[in-house]
């Protein structure tokens, strides 16, 4: 049996007509500048997070550093964030002109540490970026009192999480501003690029559409220097598709990851835990496995696709040596990089082939 990683062709095929349809009628409208589907799209998206403002943007990485823009953090400025993340979020603080901080994660979650965030806190930090990794809330909670204790700004790298939930709270409206990739990969992806900023606050939120379109406030007056970063109007059309099956995908997603849970139960492997009052969206499922190349190894033999994000933590990747990164001590960063693997997850995975996945990775094991 062979089993992706990840099918985005099946799910094309199942949603091709109405994807079509919604190309096809974008681009007869001809209303193609920030038109009416990103308007609606980010009405509609702004509702599912319980927010005033959605504004789309080119990518995630943009929606990053638009936020920490129009929060005036930039030269001279300290983010603290995990090291347990794409480098994006690193890209996107260096962008800003600001100073990214990275700390440890706790291990359960592979969410950022709030102790090891107090620890890293001076007097140039202007703000804490907590990742919601693999579709798992951070504890907000505690990074929210130390940012209320602090007086620093709360930025939630929501990249991997849309439709999860904290105690009652969408990811996505918890912080001062987050932001959302529509990566293809994503829970909702786009066929391109594309990102989005949720925020409750008029003047964030008044200052990313600034910067998404050159400055741009009337036919004849740029009042910044900005940036050209629109959400283009064909993929929201095709986001605006794929959200109407956002919440029914995710449940299924949290099914497959409780019947994985439930099948590797005897295997000396680690399954994802969910922390009390979180709601995950399950982007990816994530194991910590003993010997965990060689199992990689017998997965690909057996036809079943896998990753191992992130093999290589952001802190020792070459582009951060030059920021001093690769100096902080990170043991649970560097323990998690050595035995994670993910497995298949994605709503068309069928209950057939979780099956098989799963006992795949107990007969690694038991055959050893």
């Amino acid at each position: 049996m062979e089993v992706p990683l990840l099918d985005l062709k099946s799910e094309y095929l199942e949603l091709r007509d109405e994807v079509l349809a919604s190309i096809d009628e974008a681009i007869s409208s001809m209303q193609l500048f920030l038109g009416p589907n990103v308007h609606a799209l980010e009405q509609e998206f702004a509702e599912l997070c319980g927010v005033k403002h959605a504004v789309g943007v080119g990518s995630g990485t943009e929606a990053v550093h638009f936020c920490l823009r129009a929060l005036g953090i930039g030269e001279g400025d300290e983010v603290i964030t995990p090291a347990w993340t794409f480098i994006a979020t690193i890209e996107a603080i260096v962008h800003a002109g600001a100073t990214p901080v990275v700390v440890d994660i706790a291990p359960a979650a592979y969410c950022i540490d709030p102790d090891a965030t107090r620890a890293a806190i001076t007097d140039a930090t202007a703000a804490v970026m907590p990742v919601h990794i693999y579709g798992h809330p951070a504890d907000m909670d505690a990074v929210g009192e130390l940012c209320a204790e602090y007086d620093l700004k709360l930025i939630e790298d929501a990249a991997q999480a849309h439709g999860a939930a904290y105690k009652g709270q969408m990811c996505g409206s918890i912080g001062d501003c987050a932001v959302f990739s529509f990566y293809l990969s994503k829970n909702l992806g786009a066929y391109g690029e594309g990102g989005m900023v949720t925020t409750n606050s008029d003047a964030i939120a008044d200052e990313v559409r600034l910067l998404r379109n050159h400055g741009h406030v009337s036919k004849f007056e740029h009042k910044i220097i900005g940036y050209n970063s629109r959400l283009d109007e064909i993929q929201a059309a095709i986001l605006r598709v794929k959200l109407k099956r956002l919440e029914a995908g995710n449940q299924r997603r949290r099914e497959i990851a409780a019947r994985y849970n439930e099948l590797l139960a005897e295997a000396p492997v680690t399954t994802p835990t969910e922390a009390d009052g979180c709601i995950p969206c399950y982007h990816l499922y994530t194991l910590r496995a003993p010997r965990r190349d060689e199992l990689a190894a017998h997965l690909h033999k057996r036809g079943i696709g896998y990753q191992m994000h992130y093999r290589a933590p952001v802190h020792l990747q070459p582009a951060c040596k030059p920021l001093g990164l690769d100096r902080a001590i990170l043991p649970e960063t560097v323990k998690a990089a050595d035995e994670v693997i993910q497995l298949p997850i994605y709503p068309g995975l069928t209950d057939e082939q979780v099956a098989y996945v799963a006992q795949t990775v107990c007969e690694f094991y038991g055959g050893q």
